[in-house]
């Protein structure tokens, strides 16, 4: 399903990506407010742009769907999902957990997906089928045998903006060891995928904000999920779960009532 030349396309898109940012990391760029209230940099836009320039110039068939410049090919069995920075806010302050967030999707489920760090010079790449890998080489989640020494981590609380997500978030958090890791973005789900991280929670997320992260993790032997335990998919409702240790699923569920 995933062709070597699909892998090989996908590690160009980040390529380019990085190339635009990694000169503008703590330097000198504009910024807005989009219509969510969100920020985006002259950075994102640029980014973005160089992967889609690629993807028109040598997937022509093939649909796009990016954070900044919206869709294209919108029914395209093959679709490029973009996210050129994820976590503009660490961006913007100069933390280097932000990435470059890549996907192809078949028929609306993600196949193959890739996080860039390009400062930090770290690339995970998850695909159907294969082992995760960090620069080339093969990792691991960690097994987590109860659900009360796991270590939890989110982007920040203040994107439960729904009170009853909030609710659940802290009860299944009071049920852990207690460690919440704020911040991060997908460079958690990085982390999980190594082993260092045992769950991830989240809400409000887009298509582009989760679907490079399902292969990187599956693939290093956790499991991603909706808030009720289902896959997630192209339709998902962006209530995220990340688990390095599958087995804990059903007691996460239960946590979060």
């Amino acid at each position: 399903m995933v062709r070597p030349s699909d892998v090989a396309l996908a590690q160009r898109l980040a390529d380019a990506a990085g190339a635009v940012i990694k000169p503008m990391f703590r330097g000198n760029w504009t910024h807005e407010s989009k219509s969510d209230a969100s920020p985006v940099t002259e950075v994102d836009r640029a980014a973005e742009a160089a992967m889609r320039a690629i993807l028109e110039s040598e997937a022509a068939d093939d649909g796009i769907v990016g954070e900044e410049y919206g869709t294209r090919n919108e029914g395209a069995g093959r679709q490029w999902v973009l996210d050129p920075i994820d976590g503009t806010i660490s961006f913007m302050a100069g933390r280097p957990i932000f990435g470059t967030l890549i996907s192809l999707l078949q028929d609306g489920w993600p196949v193959l997906g890739i996080i860039d760090q390009p400062i930090a010079g770290e690339r995970w790449v998850g695909q159907i089928g294969r082992d995760t890998t960090l620069n080339g080489k093969p990792v691991r989640t960690r097994a987590c045998k109860e659900l009360s020494s796991a270590t939890i981590a989110s982007s920040g609380p203040q994107y439960f903006t729904d009170d009853n997500d909030a609710a659940a978030f802290m009860s299944l958090a009071a049920q852990t060891s207690k460690i919440v890791v704020w911040g991060g973005d997908c460079y958690n789900y990085g982390l999980l995928a190594g082993g260092h991280l045992d769950i991830v929670c989240e809400a409000g997320l887009k298509l582009y904000d989760y679907a490079a992260l399902v292969p990187v993790v599956e693939g290093a032997g956790g499991m991603m999920a909706d808030w009720q335990g289902n896959p997630l998919d192209a339709d998902s409702d962006g209530r995220v779960l990340a688990l390095g240790e599958p087995a804990r699923l059903e007691e996460v569920l239960e946590a979060m009532g």
